[in-house]
């Protein structure tokens, strides 16, 4: 079923009555690079997945975004489903978004789940790059910019050995509204630092990181696990940044694994 929280497209799969868990997807992704997770576990728990503000088919807006908007939206979204202690499951810019909302209030989840993500905020080469890349969608178009994006986040061997999923997964960045994905390069590039927090986290945490993950690898990922008391680290083989989608079956065994533990 899919509803509208504060001008957010949000879908949700299964029983309200059971423990719920949500999914905060990746940039420039949409709710659909988790369909294999609620699939895995649609029939046991409460699935909620939602396009972040400016992507998919939530509210674009004025494009003028922070990251302590999409904690605002993220919190809507369990405001208005009344979820109780939800385990919250972001990659990449969705762990940007999960790391800040647990910051700021830990004690409304039951569990944490990170993948291909970091703690750290852009130094100032990574936010020259964020630049370097809105001036690229500008001049060149969003076609340009996602298609060099996109096959960076996948390891080598993924467009060729599954290639569909590939294809299908670029060609949805390409319908993104440019205003959107401009205004969520602002807020990653702008984003703070939740290093510092790391060892207050005090929740059951999982940490999954891609084996061939160029742009949050192995070792940073782990150093991030290490720094969080209650943290588990996995690494991911056969993927790179996307690994919901390049592993799957993998990905959903530590996940349901987890979310056993929780019980």
């Amino acid at each position: 079923m899919k509803i509208t929280i504060n001008g957010l497209s949000v879908n949700i799969f299964g029983s309200p009555e059971k423990q719920s868990i949500i999914f905060v997807h990746g940039f420039p992704y949409d709710h659909s690079m988790w369909d294999f997770q609620i699939e895995a576990l649609q029939n046991n728990y409460y699935c909620v997945a939602y396009d972040v503000r400016g992507l998919g088919e939530s509210i674009v807006g004025d494009g003028q975004y922070t990251m302590e908007f999409f904690v605002d939206d993220l919190f809507s979204v369990i405001n208005e489903l009344k979820l109780v202690k939800p385990v919250l499951c972001g990659l990449s810019m969705g762990g940007y978004i999960s790391l800040r909302a647990i910051e700021r209030d830990q004690n409304i989840f039951s569990g944490l789940i990170l993948c291909d993500t970091r703690a750290d905020a852009d130094d100032n080469g990574a936010k020259l790059r964020r630049s370097a890349n809105i001036n690229l969608i500008n001049t060149e178009g969003l076609i340009k910019f996602t298609d060099l994006f996109v096959a960076n986040c996948f390891a080598d061997e993924t467009p060729q050995e599954q290639e569909k999923l590939f294809l299908t997964t670029l060609h949805k960045t390409h319908k993104q509204n440019p205003a959107g994905v401009k205004g969520c390069i602002f807020a990653i590039m702008s984003r703070t630092d939740t290093t510092p927090f790391l060892p207050q986290i005090k929740i059951p945490t999982l940490v999954i990181c891609g084996a061939f993950d160029r742009l949050t690898p192995p070792p940073v990922m782990r150093e991030l696990a290490a720094r969080i008391p209650t943290a588990e680290f996995s690494a991911i083989p056969h993927a790179g940044h996307m690994t919901p989608l390049e592993n799957p079956e993998m990905v959903n065994d530590l996940i349901l694994g987890f979310m056993e533990k929780l019980k």
